[in-house]
């Protein structure tokens, strides 16, 4: 199962639209995970049109009509693997620890909010992933998505591309 990872695309403020090689990639999932801050009720709709399967939750820069439609937390199990996803995780320090127990059971957790990528695994297992931001990369060198493939409940080939 492939799986495309988005979060704090801003649209149309931080651009008018996904970068192509994003919608390439959308195309070719199974499954396309945002992590908030969609901005725009617009790219929900394309998004749902397009993608194969859509998972997605609400961050802070979403307004009413997105937050009727998206959870502040979105969960969801894909061939055995347990995902949640959230906007907001707080600070780094203390990051895994925490989220730990914020989300038991959970194998994975995709978040967004800081548009720094992130990638690491919790001292119980449970993998962080943060995309960064196709449209916003703010102090980080590129503007970054992320695809990953899960294979009998087993999170592999997580890879973050820059744009």
């Amino acid at each position: 199962m492939r799986l495309v990872l988005i979060s704090d695309t801003h649209l149309p403020v931080r651009a008018k639209k996904l970068p192509e090689p994003v919608w390439e990639a959308v195309e070719r999932a199974d499954v396309v995970i945002h992590a908030g801050d969609w901005v725009s009720v617009g790219l929900l709709d394309e998004l749902e049109s397009r993608a194969a399967q859509l998972i997605g939750c609400w961050g802070n820069n979403d307004g009413p009509e997105l937050r009727a439609r998206l959870p502040e937390v979105a969960r969801v199990t894909l061939d055995g693997l347990s995902i949640a996803v959230v906007h907001e995780t707080g600070p780094a320090k203390g990051r895994e620890e925490r989220c730990e127990a914020a989300y038991p059971g959970v194998d994975l957790l995709v978040f967004g909010h800081s548009h720094i990528p992130w990638d690491t695994t919790s001292p119980r297992g449970l993998r962080l992933l943060n995309p960064g931001s196709p449209t916003d990369r703010r102090r980080q060198p590129f503007c970054t998505y992320q695809t990953a493939t899960i294979t009998a409940g087993r999170l592999e080939e997580v890879a973050l591309h820059n744009l």
